[in-house]
């Protein structure tokens, strides 16, 4: 989640009044950030809110993790999967396991099945950020669940480098909310609290809608895929390929 005190300054004269003026926003970082891959990184620009959902680059986004809390959780697996609104580049995802710097609780393990004897060759954050980064400059991030991408990897990055990261993202989960009308729980409610499947917002639950195949649930490459298919189908439903990004970031 953004921080209120950046926010704060940049807010697009748009009608709803709560629309990031990214490409602005961008701007700004490049000439703050002191990382050589997050200056890279905003270099490349963000999107108009103006732009049609069909001439916007997509890049579906899944990160597993530790734990719940960015604070003091850590990333344990990054899946990105390319996407537009009429096609998915399955074949072009990527996978990696990173190893955390703070203990994977066996709770963690059942949740996700990625063990501690998985994660003791793999990298660190640090290693693969210039090459995660550069796959994610000029995208906007479809996530299911913005709080958990976001917060996450912001909070990884100030841990390594110093300094966190921002991003747009479409959240496919504010979405099914919104189209169900009812007010959008804190996100940790969202993934724990007990609802009847015909109200859940879940990734499966929200897929089952649409009459979307069942895929391997909290594997963070299959998720991705998942949380682009549901997209499409939330797109075609209720949106269409003219619709601005901003009514899908609002």
């Amino acid at each position: 989640m953004l921080h209120a005190g950046l926010l704060r300054d940049t807010k697009a004269a748009d009608p709803a009044g709560d629309v990031l003026d990214w490409p602005a926003r961008f701007s700004a970082l490049q000439q703050s950030a002191r990382d050589p891959r997050l200056r890279t990184f905003y270099a490349a620009g963000a999107l108009s809110g103006d732009t049609p959902l069909q001439h916007v680059p997509l890049l579906a986004l899944d990160v597993e993790t530790t734990g719940l809390n960015p604070a003091t959780d850590g990333i344990v697996s990054v899946g990105l999967v390319p996407m537009s609104l009429d096609r998915i580049w399955a074949s072009q995802g990527r996978h990696w396991l990173v190893k955390p710097r703070v203990p994977l609780a066996d709770e963690a393990v059942t949740f996700h099945g990625i063990t501690h004897q998985q994660l003791l060759q793999a990298p660190d954050l640090d290693e693969l950020l210039g090459e995660l980064l550069s796959i994610m400059a000029g995208q906007v991030m479809v996530v299911h669940c913005r709080d958990i991408e976001r917060q996450f990897l912001d909070q990884a990055l100030r841990r390594r480098i110093g300094e966190g990261i921002e991003f747009p993202v479409i959240d496919t989960m504010e979405l099914e909310a919104r189209m169900h009308r009812r007010p959008l729980p804190s996100w940790w409610r969202r993934l724990w609290q007990p609802v009847p499947p015909r109200l859940s917002i879940r990734l499966a639950a929200s897929r089952a809608r649409y009459g979307l195949p069942r895929y391997r649930l909290h594997h963070a490459l299959s998720d991705s895929l998942a949380s682009a298919e549901l997209l499409q189908a939330q797109v075609a439903h209720r949106f269409g390929p003219q619709t601005p990004l901003r009514d899908l970031w609002h």
